[in-house]
């Protein structure tokens, strides 16, 4: 099992929002909205930076925007990340039952680090990889297939957990099936982006289903319905 980290086990959204809101300040762009974020939903931290540096003409390398975003992401996360329940209780039964699980992220290897053991989820996954060691962000595979290096897991044997459209599209790249929680208002939110998730909670977080998720999984991608599910 590979979990995406930002959308998908923690709510951390917000949290990067701020952290972007106040880095764009401090090179005197204001005024960026939360709608504005969420175009960025799924992109990785460094592809967004990229893409607001041109956007607004910042005169400052992208390796410095990246290090003063993360300061201020470290600072919010560390008080105020919180954990989507029914993801929690689906890493639990997971780790339980002894199956090999790591996060594949797009976020720095500081910031996922500091948002497990902020949440306490480090001790249920303590294997993660960060984009940023691999070069390239979602939606190319290269962060999944990392993580099933990490595993010692061939690809196709390896299920995602997505909150957003890169992502899904991203596993479909790496030959991986996907279980998709879409992110309200993220990006590719029009559900198109989805239709590569063998299994998809069109609902988000408030539909997703730990039992029904790890039945899923261990049934070897087996549904009623695959493309959709509404257990609530």
């Amino acid at each position: 099992m590979i979990f995406d980290l930002d959308g998908t086990l923690v709510d951390s959204e917000p949290n990067y929002y701020e952290a972007g809101r106040r880095t764009l300040a401090r090179y005197g762009i204001t005024g960026f909205t939360w709608e504005e974020h969420t175009r960025f939903i799924g992109i990785g931290t460094r592809e967004t930076l990229e893409t607001l540096r041109e956007r607004y003409a910042i005169d400052a390398p992208v390796e410095e925007l990246l290090a003063v975003k993360n300061g201020h992401y470290l600072e919010l996360v560390r008080t105020s990340t919180t954990v989507f329940g029914e993801m929690r209780a689906f890493a639990e039964r997971l780790h339980a039952a002894g199956h090999p699980i790591a996060v594949a992220s797009g976020s720095s290897r500081p910031a996922i680090e500091a948002a497990l053991t902020a949440t306490g989820l480090d001790a249920l996954l303590p294997l993660y990889v960060s984009a940023e060691d691999i070069g390239r962000g979602k939606p190319e595979p290269d962060v999944f297939l990392a993580a099933a290096r990490l595993l010692a897991t061939d690809p196709a044997d390896c299920v995602v957990v997505e909150d957003a459209g890169p992502g899904v599209e991203a596993a479909r790249r790496a030959g991986m099936r996907c279980i998709a929680v879409p992110y309200p208002g993220g990006a590719a939110g029009d559900g198109s982006a989805y239709e590569h998730a063998g299994l998809i909670f069109r609902g988000g977080q408030g539909e997703f289903d730990a039992r029904a998720a790890y039945d899923w999984v261990t049934a070897g991608g087996q549904h009623p319905d695959t493309s959709s599910f509404s257990p609530r």
